[in-house]
């Protein structure tokens, strides 16, 4: 019996695993980042951690992708760990920046279901691509998204836009409290440059559009305040 059981609950969660699941804003927050997407070409949304920025793109870029509306969908990150500096990772190219990329992985795989995701991943139209690496590519029909962007130099963050073929988008997130680099940030600069610039959105999400775990939004009010 206590087999039987347990084969039940595994079946119900692999089902669940190969399910997609839809995008719903739980805040007025997300809903104007939402409408942001849609609206612009290009989108910086910052705000703490749990708040929805990857969640949402995530979402968006899958819903698009399951749509076809898409070709792929790009993601990326600068890789920079959160302080102790880990080293030489082992193995090949994708090896490496695979543990920097997982949650985005994660919040993919949750949305499409991870039949579909494993599908999408096998031919390509989802694609996990070291920052580092993108100069001189461009990408058509896609939805870009770069995270972790406040780790970003200006410099990386122009390289970035500029991959933007015909039919793309480009989202934009960061926490701009939580940059593990030694110099200035990119992501702020370009949000003050650009917030006025006709197809760029910006959106913010604060301690009360955070859905992770009630109490992270007292935590990070009280030690980032």
């Amino acid at each position: 019996m206590a087999a039987q059981a347990h084969n039940n609950r595994k079946k119900r969660k692999e089902q669940k695993a190969s399910k997609p699941n839809v995008l719903e804003a739980k805040t007025e927050n997300q809903k104007n980042y939402i409408r942001s997407i849609i609206e612009n070409d290009v989108v910086f949304c910052t705000g703490p951690s749990g708040s929805g920025k990857s969640f949402i793109a995530a979402g968006i870029a899958a819903q698009k992708l399951l749509k076809d509306e898409i070709d792929t969908i790009i993601v990326t990150r600068p890789l920079v760990c959160t302080g102790r500096d880990l080293g030489s990772l082992p193995g090949e190219l994708n090896d490496k920046i695979k543990p920097y990329l997982q949650p985005m992985e994660e919040n993919l795989r949750y949305f499409l279901g991870r039949d579909r995701f494993g599908m999408y991943f096998n031919q390509r139209r989802i694609r996990f691509e070291p920052l580092e690496t993108m100069r001189g590519s461009t990408f058509h029909d896609s939805y870009m998204i770069l995270d972790e962007a406040q780790n970003c130099t200006l410099e990386q963050i122009k390289m970035f836009v500029t991959r933007m073929g015909k039919h793309s988008k480009a989202l934009i997130n960061g926490d701009n409290k939580q940059t593990d680099i030694f110099r200035d940030s990119g992501l702020d600069f370009c949000i003050e440059r650009l917030s006025d610039v006709e197809g760029v959105g910006v959106s913010k999400l604060e301690y009360h559009d955070i859905q992770r775990n009630g109490i992270i939004g007292a935590v990070l009010y009280a030690l980032e305040s």
